[in-house]
């Protein structure tokens, strides 16, 4: 009596198991079918186009710093070291329309004993930001690389490097992008052409962001990459396309 009990309890639950099996199989059924209809209907392919640029503007901030027992001082002596860095830039062919100045800063060095701080002042360090700006770009590579011979002369500042842009790259966008759409068109066209079809209308769109890098680097970001250490550029965009297939 017991064992048909258990059965009786049992029963109901294993016409729900077997109900969500069912339902399960049939949505998972349907779902296949979308994705084989979708698929079926459409390819999506991914299109690219480069070009080789050369930047047209540099732009290379360099900081001036210096160390002395008072802020008068430190502040007398980084701006001595900036005038020396002008020196440096004019004599090199920098116009002085190309330089900009930022507002000189000072800041007192805490004595620390013990990694603890005494709260006595030992020096007061002073610093003052000069950037160039210039569409001159080889001569301020050339001047970049020299510039140790004015830290030689003890010269306190600090060469954080140029920084290179291609400023009509907003007009390079068009035509890369059409050559991209065509490379897309290509590579559709020899898939779908294997398989005896032929590639239709477009169906959807999508550009992707713009790869600026060094020549031959194989740098990527989703957001877009943007090298500015080198002179020369590769410039990068893609296309993803979904074309109709017509048997």
């Amino acid at each position: 009596m017991s064992e048909e009990n258990g059965l009786a309890k049992g029963l109901p639950l294993i016409i729900a198991s077997a109900i969500i099996a069912i339902a399960l199989g049939l949505g998972l059924y349907q779902v296949g079918n979308g994705f084989s209809s979708r698929s079926s209907n459409g390819i999506t392919v991914t299109g690219s186009a480069k070009v080789q640029a050369t930047a047209d503007k540099a732009v290379w901030p360099l900081n001036a710093e210096q160390l002395a027992p008072t802020q008068s001082a430190a502040i007398t002596k980084v701006n001595a070291a900036v005038d020396s860095v002008t020196r440096y830039l004019t004599d090199g062919g920098i116009p002085m329309s190309e330089i900009e100045y930022s507002s000189a800063s000072a800041y007192p060095q805490e004595e620390y004993v013990n990694g603890s701080s005494t709260g006595r002042i030992i020096s007061y360090r002073a610093s003052r930001t000069i950037t160039v700006r210039t569409t001159d770009v080889q001569r301020v590579a050339k001047l970049s690389q020299g510039i140790g011979t004015l830290l030689a002369t003890g010269v306190g500042v600090s060469n954080y490097g140029p920084q290179y842009y291609v400023s009509k790259l907003s007009e390079l966008r068009p035509e890369l992008l059409k050559q991209a759409m065509k490379d897309a068109q290509v590579r559709a066209t020899a898939i779908v052409s294997a398989t005896g079809g032929k590639v239709g209308a477009v169906m959807s769109v999508r550009s992707g962001p713009f790869q600026v890098t060094s020549p031959d680097s194989t740098d990527t970001s989703s957001g877009g990459f943007y090298d500015t250490t080198t002179i020369e550029k590769t410039i990068t965009s893609t296309v993803t396309v979904m074309f109709n297939v017509k048997k």
